[in-house]
């Protein structure tokens, strides 16, 4: 029996593919506009067609040509959540506006006419679950109607029920639903961290150590578990933490592409390879770019434990080959 055939868009350094290859799917095309993303990805699935372009400049017709004509089991992808998440303090008033003014909010609707143009048997978007606030569930309902989808299915899922050592709450915009069961258990942060080498050490990828001024390790060095050291002013001025210490016996919070952590034990930052381990990424699993772009990749991704209990869950319940 074959594989189920994977189109990846908004790609990212793939997470969300890895959860999809790990649970049996063929990723056999991704597209991400940022070049360091692509060279991680590409690094990763060395079998997939990647593309480094807009996506407003990609059509099925391009992606089928690649593919060689073979039908598209599941579409997967993560449009930019900026315009949509309460921590961007920019974010258009109105709901409606950051979808259909926003340039970014603007390429959810291309992800919706992939989709179209494509027909998967199955889609998964995922975003932030503000993407459903202010008439926004319905328009996106009303926006896949038009593409051919007349069910349309939003599954909120928490990453930390399904593996990941982090919180993340996110919402998956399917076809299908979308019901994985929990693992039972949650993974600390200890756990997930304990048998890394120190920075700089061993032949782990993305594991060097972060510089820091003095004074800023003087700084990290009075921060309590589980306090900040800066605080950042979101969406309607809520105050959002950042350089925050880590409690050991939890979960960590949310890791995002700005989010730096202290080690729960060391007066340091963590490593791109301890925050990725933090979203449940493998150690062969590696990021290119800049310092910060690998910090970006971790954070945007969608965690792969959570990716394949999703997988897992439509490859068993959706008869897709």
């Amino acid at each position: 029996m074959r594989r189920p055939l994977v189109v990846d868009l908004f790609s990212g350094a793939g997470g969300f593919a890895r959860g999809f290859s790990d649970a049996r799917g063929f990723v056999a095309f991704a597209v991400d506009n940022d070049e360091a993303c692509v060279r991680s990805f590409k690094a990763n699935f060395p079998l997939a067609h990647v593309i480094c372009d807009d996506i407003r400049e990609i059509s099925a017709d391009d992606i089928r040509y690649l593919l060689g004509r073979r039908e598209v089991d599941v579409v997967i992808g993560s449009p930019p959540c900026e315009p949509f998440t309460g921590a961007n303090p920019r974010r258009e008033e109105d709901p409606l506006d950051r979808l259909y003014r926003d340039p970014a909010g603007q390429l959810t609707l291309e992800f919706v006419r992939l989709v179209g143009e494509i027909s998967p048997r199955v889609f998964v978007m995922e975003n932030v679950p503000a993407i459903m606030e202010g008439g926004l569930r319905r328009t996106l309902e009303r926006e896949f109607r038009y593409a051919g989808y007349s069910r349309i299915h939003f599954n909120v899922l928490r990453a930390e029920d399904y593996g990941t050592p982090s919180r993340r709450t996110r919402v998956f915009i399917s076809n299908v639903r979308i019901e994985p069961k929990p693992i039972g258990r949650r993974i600390s942060v200890a756990e997930a961290l304990r048998d890394l080498p120190p920075p700089g050490e061993g032949y782990i990828p993305n594991h060097d150590p972060v510089p820091l001024s003095p004074r800023k390790l003087r700084r990290i060095s009075s921060v309590g578990r589980g306090r900040a050291l800066y605080y950042y002013t979101g969406a309607g001025g809520r105050r959002l933490p950042n350089y925050i210490r880590l409690n050991p016996r939890t979960v960590a919070p949310t890791v995002l592409g700005s989010s730096r952590f202290i080690h729960p034990f060391e007066n340091r930052l963590l490593t791109v390879r301890e925050q990725a381990r933090l979203m449940g990424f493998p150690d062969d699993h590696v990021f290119y770019g800049g310092r910060d772009q690998q910090f970006n990749q971790v954070g945007e991704a969608v965690p792969p434990p959570l990716a394949r209990a999703i997988a897992s869950f439509i490859f068993k319940h959706v008869p897709l080959v």
